[in-house]
C-alpha cells in the first residue's frame, strides 16, 4: 500500500479550537473496513476521492461528536482526503452547536454551511488547502463561545493526565461540586467526567502502542489499568476489538502517520 502524509498546525487564531490539520492520500488499500476509535477530538473529516461510508451513511465531509464505541468505515482501495482534530470545547464556536449535540453522530458538513470545501479543495496542493482551511475557519473564530473557564481547566487539567484523574478532585480543583461539574460536562461534551477519562486512558493506550509500547502488561500499568484483562476488556468495549487484533490489522498503517506527526509537512 502507498501512503502519503501531510500534517500541519493551524494558524494561531484557529489552534485553540483545532489541534492539527491530517492530510493523506493512499493506493491500494487493502483494509475492508477500518475503526474510528474513540478519541479526545471531535473529528472533522473531507474527502477529496469517494464519499465515507459507515453505518448506511455515505457522506463527502462529515462531523464526528464525541463517542465510546468504534465507528466502521468502509474503505475505498484509493483515498485521499483531511482529518481535522477538533477540541470539543470549540465546536460551539466553529458549527454554532455544543460537543454534546454531536455526541455519538455523525453530521453532514454541509449542515453547517461548508458544504462546498471537498470541492474547494480538491484541485489545490496540501500547503493550498491547509491556508483555505486556515481562512474559513479563522472567520468563524474572531468571536469564540467560549464555557465557562472551570470548565475548561477542567478540560484541560483531565487531557493533561490522560483521564488518570480522579473526578471529585477535579471538582475540587475548579471549585465546583462532584455534581455540578458533572452535569456541566455532559452538558457541553456530551460524556460524563468518568466517560471523557475513560476515552482518554484508552487514546493514551493506542498512542503508546502507536510508538512501538507492544508489552501489554506495563502498558496497562502506564495508562493506568488494574492489569492487562482490564486493558483488554476496554479495547474490547472501545474498539470492538483486542489490542492484539488491532495491532495486527491496523498497526503498521498507523505507524506510519505517527513517524511524521511531529512535522510540517504541508509542502
Amino acid at each position: 500500500m502507498s501512503v502519503t502524509w501531510a500534517i500541519h498546525q493551524p494558524h494561531p487564531v484557529v489552534r485553540p479550537l483545532v489541534a492539527r490539520y491530517v492530510g493523506y492520500a493512499q493506493e491500494g488499500v487493502t483494509l475492508a473496513v477500518h475503526r474510528g476509535l474513540p478519541s479526545r477530538h471531535v473529528t472533522l473529516v473531507i474527502s477529496l476521492a469517494g464519499p465515507v461510508r459507515m453505518a448506511g451513511r455515505s457522506l463527502q465531509a462529515l462531523v464526528g461528536g464525541l463517542h465510546t464505541s468504534a465507528v466502521l468505515i468502509r474503505q475505498d482501495r484509493v483515498q485521499e482526503g483531511l482529518q481535522l482534530e477538533l477540541d470539543p470545547l470549540g465546536v460551539r464556536t466553529l458549527f454554532g452547536v455544543t460537543a454534546a449535540e454531536l455526541s455519538g453522530e455523525v453530521a453532514d458538513l454541509a449542515d453547517f454551511g461548508l458544504g462546498s470545501l471537498p470541492e474547494r479543495l480538491s484541485e489545490l496542493t496540501w500547503a493550498e488547502r491547509f491556508a483555505l482551511l486556515d481562512e474559513v475557519l479563522a472567520a468563524r473564530a474572531v468571536a469564540p463561545l467560549a464555557p465557562p473557564p472551570e470548565l475548561g481547566e477542567a478540560w484541560r487539567r483531565m487531557r493533561g493526565a490522560d483521564g488518570r484523574v480522579r473526578v471529585a478532585d477535579l471538582a475540587g480543583e475548579v471549585g465546583w461540586s462532584r455534581r455540578h461539574l458533572g452535569e456541566r460536562f455532559r452538558a457541553e461534551l456530551g460524556l460524563a467526567p468518568k466517560q471523557a477519562a475513560r476515552v482518554l486512558r484508552f487514546e493514551r493506550a493506542g498512542r503508546l502502542l502507536r510508538l512501538g509500547h507492544t508489552d501489554l502488561a506495563s502498558l496497562a500499568v502506564e495508562c493506568g489499568y488494574y492489569d492487562q484483562a482490564h486493558l483488554t476488556n476496554e479495547w474490547r468495549a472501545l474498539a470492538g476489538c483486542t489490542p492484539r487484533t488491532w495491532i495486527a490489522e491496523e498497526l503498521p498503517f498507523l505507524q506510519d502517520q505517527e513517524a511524521v506527526a511531529g512535522q510540517d509537512s504541508s509542502a
